[in-house]
């Protein structure tokens, strides 16, 4: 293999901006954009390694000394005793796993009840088509590294009170890979992924309620050199709703009913979230009295069917009467001679828990 100051055009002992010079020159003729030809892209090739190697102070290093010969410190004999003991030895994979990834989704309370699709989009690593997460340039490849000749590790020797020591660390020409990329890919920079806008499709179930989170494998971002991707999770977040709250599987709201109507008793027909409904109030309805439509509440999350809608009725005292209206509600308390105000036992009835649960929605 051709010496590396040589390919360069550089003494051994050249300076790190002399090296730096003698790249950029050989660069700006040989890059494939200014002279496709073949040779000149081996050459290429072969310049861009040798300054990736020398640029490096260790690797250059490292290198001067070769793959079996270099001092090292006592730091170096307490790693070889009590850090490298069991250390797995051999390359270290240039693809790798990518990351999970967190996505805050919000959604409406129409959503929560019945389920939803949603086509989300979101910025993240993906694989690089140029390279298909290879990393090099099309029609390159990576080459063994020629300082640790491919074992991603040099050894290191020294004499010290113990006796000839030797210990092993990554190699820093190739980073404990083994190989070296000389031309990487120019889309993704020799990392075999790119940031991009991508949409991801989910079918987010009935039931689900603010804090949950969704779990999507594989949707996460790509690894290095185009490892698998991680998984992608939606933490649920509900918006308020201006007339109905949540309690498990059942709707709350509350039922506005006249003083007449609660009295007498009546039908109303009110808008639930999927469309109009009909209630019956029975006479003599009280406030705190609770109506129940049955199946008309959220979809379960685990298991089938829907829970109930229960609406808390109020009922609601006239406050502007004529004269004629106050002289009939007079007859009717002759009539019904109703008892006088007294104080009760205290009680927080049903529809005070509904009012207070609706508040703190």
């Amino acid at each position: 293999m051709s010496d590396h100051y040589e390919v360069l055009g550089v003494p051994r002992e050249a300076s790190q901006d002399e090296i730096k010079r003698a790249y950029r020159k050989l660069a700006r003729q040989l890059h494939p954009d200014v002279n496709p030809s073949d040779e000149a892209s081996e050459r290429f090739k072969s310049v861009t390694h040798a300054y990736d190697v020398l640029s490096d102070p260790q690797s250059r290093a490292d290198y001067d000394r070769g793959p079996q010969q270099a001092g090292f410190g006592l730091g170096d004999i307490f790693e070889q005793f009590f850090g490298g003991a069991g250390r797995q030895q051999g390359p270290r994979p240039r693809r790798r796993p990518g990351q999970d990834s967190l996505l805050r989704i919000e959604l409406d309370l129409h959503d929560v009840v019945f389920g939803v699709h949603r086509d989300l989009r979101v910025q993240t690593a993906v694989l690089c088509e140029t390279c298909d997460g290879r990393c090099t340039a099309p029609g390159t490849r990576e080459e063994t590294c020629d300082i640790c000749k491919g074992s991603g590790h040099v050894q290191r020797q020294v004499r010290s009170l113990l006796g000839n020591m030797v210990t092993s660390q990554p190699c820093g020409s190739c980073q404990g890979h083994g190989t070296v990329i000389p031309i990487p890919c120019p889309t993704c920079a020799g990392h075999g992924r790119v940031r991009a806008e991508r949409t991801i499709p989910v079918d987010v179930p009935a039931g689900v309620d603010t804090g949950l989170r969704i779990q999507l494998p594989g949707q996460g971002e790509v690894g290095e050199a185009g490892g698998e991707p991680g998984t992608l999770f939606l933490e649920v977040h509900v918006k308020h709703h201006d007339v109905f709250s949540r309690d498990g599987d059942d709707l709350l709201g509350t039922l506005e009913v006249s003083m007449i109507d609660a009295a007498l008793g009546a039908e109303a027909t009110i808008e639930s979230i999927d469309g109009p409904v009909t209630v019956s109030i029975e006479a003599g309805a009280q406030s705190a009295d609770v109506l129940t439509v049955v199946g008309r509440g959220v979809g379960r999350l685990r298991g089938s069917g829907r829970g109930d809608l229960k609406l808390g009725v109020q009922v609601a005292t006239p406050t502007k009467l004529d004269r004629k209206a106050q002289d009939l509600l007079e007859q009717l308390r002759d009539r019904t001679k109703p008892p006088a105000p007294r104080m009760a036992q205290f009680q927080q009835g049903l529809f005070s828990k509904l009012r207070d649960r609706f508040l703190r929605f």
